[in-house]
């Protein structure tokens, strides 16, 4: 594994497949204000490279992709420095938004509070069938915020409701169910379940994939006539990589 920082580690196949490690943040990988700016400069470090095709953000142990944000470290904060901690978290989630390749979350074991938020800024969702799912804040005195609010727009304002205000768990079904994971892996399974969906990403187009990912990302905040009228100039601009021409050509030319 290449460190690129002493919390984030990568591991980079020829495919462009990039695994982004969670490294030296305690078995459940909880995320302290210097393991959230580890994290964070591995994506915006990586983010320029084209080669890049798919991320796949995992943990270091098996216990958890990301256990929840340190408890010990927000019991000593006050006002300004609450805000502080937060802002590093939303900066994570934000280069996770905004990397622009796919960034697939692996998922064992726990996904608490602020590691649900990283994983709902990531392109998709893969559980293992043990794993467990909360928004824990408000019985530490805390509200769910930042990227919580991507969780109605995943699984509606009634379920994220129910997470938020009743910090109660929901196990990986319940969480399938929901539309708060896309995968839940059999037993044994979440490495296999994650590559089938890598491999899936793989036979796109990579600068079609990228353009859809940006797309994706505004039409979550704009109006639906503005998000159709732009995506005409997108649809446009895609025929100057030249990926179309020759994916629709490798097309036909099977079919012949």
């Amino acid at each position: 594994m290449e460190m690129l920082n002493p919390h984030c580690g990568i591991d980079r196949d020829d495919r462009g497949v990039v695994r982004l490690a969670i490294c030296n943040a305690g078995a459940l990988n909880i995320l302290s204000s210097a393991v959230t700016d580890g994290v964070r400069e591995g994506f915006e470090r990586l983010a320029g490279d084209k080669t890049i095709r798919v991320v796949i953000l995992a943990g270091q142990s098996e216990k958890s992709m990301i256990g929840g944000a340190d408890i010990k470290e927000m019991a000593r904060l006050d006002q300004k420095s609450a805000e502080a901690f937060i802002t590093r978290l939303r900066d994570l989630c934000e280069a996770v938004r905004h990397f622009p390749a796919p960034v697939i979350a692996r998922l064992p074991g726990w996904c608490l509070g602020g590691g649900l938020e990283v994983a709902a800024a990531c392109d998709f969702r893969i559980a293992a069938r043990d794993s467990k799912f909360g928004m824990p804040e408000v019985r530490v005195g805390i509200p769910s915020v930042i990227h919580a609010a991507l969780l109605p727009r995943l699984i509606g304002w009634g379920r994220a409701r129910w997470l938020v205000m009743t910090a109660e768990n929901i196990d990986a079904h319940t969480a399938l169910a929901w539309g708060l994971v896309d995968v839940v892996a059999k037993e044994g399974g979440l490495d296999a379940a994650v590559e089938h969906t890598v491999k899936a990403l793989l036979e796109c187009g990579s600068e079609a994939l990228r353009s859809q990912k940006e797309l994706l990302r505004q039409w979550e905040e704009l109006p639906l006539t503005e998000s159709v009228n732009l995506s005409v100039g997108v649809f446009g601009k895609s025929f100057l990589t030249g990926e179309p021409q020759r994916l629709m050509q490798g097309f036909l030319d099977r079919k012949k």
